[in-house]
């Protein structure tokens, strides 16, 4: 049913000659599209919509097809953190900290050998730590002794006080999270900064 609406922003340029329009035969191509709409990353995607209508104007009858896009169109698809690259100097030093203290397993399954130069795969859940045992262009002295305060890797954790355990029985320094969650900071034996957040379930 036809209905008279007083000239909307997007008819602009008629805005001298106009100042009613009248909205006919509104059709749109969207296929039950709002049904299909789904939430990713906390946002609401709704797939591309057309809408057709004619538009009266001073008795004149105009098609207009306006798209409206909700597809975010930098949504390539991006699905977790699939592993973290950590420098170090010495593999063995570095396999010693990860393995023995943190508990972490290698994953056999990715190459050892096809890289030009020595490194490690260790799981961290269903991601990875890709050690690689390369020159560090970072300072190993002078950085922040907070490890919040530096470029950090975190790990999710489901006991934050049984790790500061491990951490005290190695002699191995750490601070805890200054804003009182459930955290620990400490540094690998090649200074890189690892946060260890708590999580439930």
């Amino acid at each position: 049913m036809a209905s008279l609406l007083k000239a909307p922003s997007f008819v602009s340029p008629l805005q001298q000659k106009l100042n009613y329009v009248s909205f006919s035969s509104i059709s749109t191509n969207m296929q039950s599209n709002f049904c299909r709409a789904n939430v990713r990353n906390g946002r609401c995607h709704v797939p591309n919509m057309a809408i057709k209508a004619q538009v009266t104007v001073g008795g004149d009858v105009l098609d207009k097809e306006s798209v409206a896009t909700n597809k975010d169109e930098n949504d390539y698809g991006a699905v977790s953190i699939h592993h973290v690259g950590i420098l170090c100097e010495n593999l063995e030093k570095s396999l010693d900290f990860y393995q023995n203290i943190l508990g972490l397993e290698i994953n056999e399954a990715r190459p050892h050998d096809k890289l030009p130069y020595r490194g490690a795969w260790l799981w961290v859940g269903s991601e990875m730590i890709h050690l690689m045992e390369l020159p560090n262009p970072d300072p190993l002295t002078g950085r922040a002794e907070h490890g919040g305060r530096d470029r950090h890797t975190c790990i999710a954790i489901r006991d934050v006080l049984k790790l500061k355990a491990i951490f005290d029985k190695a002699g191995i320094p750490y601070t805890l999270s200054k804003s009182g969650r459930p955290a620990i900071f400490a540094r690998d034996p090649d200074a890189n900064a690892l946060e260890f957040t708590q999580v439930e379930g």
